[in-house]
């Protein structure tokens, strides 16, 4: 089989078409002038001391960056969600779903080895053992490790357990990148991609060098240094003062600003993350379904898409994925309802809540202002904690019981497995599990007809909507920022391939 070439039971495409990316206006960055050489200094939120590079653990979007920066996935994420090969040439399977054959395309590691089916066997046992507490572990999960074997050094036959037609979606995700067989230690790593690894801190500089040998062409830049930024108002700073050449996740007032100054650019895709308030199922007061409902009647979503997203989000309807194949249209959308939002919490007797927020992104302070006010409305006290960025996700999971949240754009049938399933409870933000969502959710997989696909899985998030599991208030761009004289960036959502990809991009 060819590398262009894909049979009709392959996995390519059918996860979505969502708007268009792009450029904001005045603003350039073409490839024609690209110059090689330089090094390129990229700013984002970072998780502190406790940083590794162990491309299968991402709790933030720097570890998902640098994960890019130096490894590689068998297929790609592009901006619509379809799933393409990459250091895949190709992918198929039998007529049940539960084996696929998948080809290699020619690639090698940093220290010459070539990329072989044994790694890509090791790489996914390594994921799926619950020891490694890898990000992708419930798309691996299913497989059938001692029934799954290489073929040959380019050729490997996956056995999963259960039926699965939407499987190929696993191998562009974030935290699916392939190391070497064997690996363990990650201080100095070793990957397939477009740089290779040269120093790291911990919260501190990570420094790659261009890698020659690069299956996909070697890149403009000799040099890509990721820097922790975590103030957004520092990070433009930084950017317009000369230190760094990349701005990552900026307000949508920043991309004004540095839109009518010379010396920057600004990238956007628009509608790229859901904007969650997150509350636990399994604990007071939110364990109260009243309370929830409360919560989600008494937010003016309107005015949160307004001031706190300035225009550039649009209201949630408590499911993610707005947009998305899959995404149930006909859920009406909920607005605010005042009067029988103040009823529920009268009749819960619950006066004060404790809201955990922090500046991961750069619209949770003025949306945290508009929650408190809001909910005092209804007669709900907001206490707010803030936490600390490096340690936001982690301590929200464990201790908050109603939180702010953020998740990029991914294949709904991907966030259901990854944060939905009953298997996810106990690291899920929600602390939520459905058995009817699972049992949806296993039909939809197992199920080849397009149709009855879709059928299961928007029933599945129908539900999801109904028991008010994961409230989305908003649906906000992804913007970026970057010095003049960067060529080949574009406004990408993020976790698709190109987000934060800097494999193509130049200097001068």
């Amino acid at each position: 089989m060819s590398s262009t070439m894909i049979s009709r039971r392959t996995l390519l495409a059918g996860l979505g078409a969502l708007g268009a990316v792009g450029v904001l206006p005045a603003c350039a960055g073409g490839a024609e002038t690209a110059q090689r050489g330089g090094r390129l200094r990229a700013a984002f939120v970072a998780g502190g001391s406790q940083e590794k590079l162990d491309p299968h653990v991402l709790p933030q979007f720097a570890d998902q960056a640098r994960a890019k920066a130096c490894f590689d996935t068998l297929g790609r994420w592009n901006q619509d969600m379809s799933c393409t090969p990459r250091l895949a040439e190709s992918w198929e399977s039998d007529a049940t779903g539960t084996r696929w054959n998948v080809r290699l395309r020619p690639a090698s590691f940093h220290d010459g080895r070539p990329v072989r089916s044994a790694d890509v066997l090791y790489t996914y046992r390594r994921i799926a053992d619950p020891a490694t507490t890898a990000t992708a572990a419930p798309l691996f999960s299913g497989i059938d490790f001692a029934a799954s074997r290489a073929v040959g050094d380019t050729e490997l036959e996956i056995v999963l357990g259960a039926p699965n037609f939407l499987f190929p979606v696993a191998f562009g995700s974030y935290g699916a990148e392939i190391v070497p067989e064997g690996t363990t230690d990650f201080s100095a790593p070793v990957g397939s991609g477009p740089f290779r690894f040269v120093s790291f801190t911990p919260g501190g500089p990570a420094l790659y060098a261009r890698n020659d040998a690069y299956w996909d062409g070697a890149p403009p830049l000799d040099e890509l240094e990721f820097l922790p930024i975590n103030d957004e108002s520092a990070r433009i700073g930084a950017l317009l003062s000369g230190q760094i050449e990349y701005a990552h996740d900026i307000r949508a007032t920043s991309a004004q600003q540095l839109g009518a100054d010379s010396r920057a650019q600004v990238f956007a895709a628009p509608a790229a993350a859901s904007q969650f308030l997150w509350v636990k199922h399994d604990r007071a007061p939110f364990g109260d379904p009243r309370l929830r409902e409360a919560l989600v009647l008494g937010l003016d979503r309107d005015a949160l898409a307004r001031v706190a997203l300035l225009g550039r989000g649009t209201p949630g309807n408590d499911m993610f994925g707005t947009g998305l194949q899959y995404y149930p249209t006909a859920v009406p959308q909920r607005t605010r309802d005042l009067d029988r939002a103040k009823a529920l919490v009268a009749e819960t007797g619950v006066s004060t809540v404790e809201l955990a927020t922090g500046v991961t992104d750069p619209s949770w302070q003025s949306a945290t202002q508009l929650v408190v006010a809001q909910l005092a409305e209804i007669g709900l006290t907001v206490q707010v904690r803030t936490v600390p960025p490096e340690t936001y996700f982690a301590d929200v999971r464990k201790t908050a019981t109603f939180h702010f949240g953020r998740t990029g754009t991914l294949p709904i049938p991907q966030w259901i497995a990854t944060g939905i399933l009953s298997s996810r409870f106990e690291n899920g933000f929600a602390r939520y599990a459905n058995p009817e969502i699972d049992r949806l959710y296993a039909r939809a997989t197992a199920e080849p007809d397009e149709a009855a696909r879709a059928s299961a899985i928007g029933q599945a998030m129908t539900l999801v909507h109904d028991e008010i599991a994961t409230p989305v208030w908003g649906v906000s761009d992804w913007i970026v920022g970057a010095n003049a004289d960067v060529h080949g960036l574009d406004g990408h959502r993020p976790n698709t391939t190109d987000w934060a990809n800097f494999s193509k991009v130049s200097l001068g």
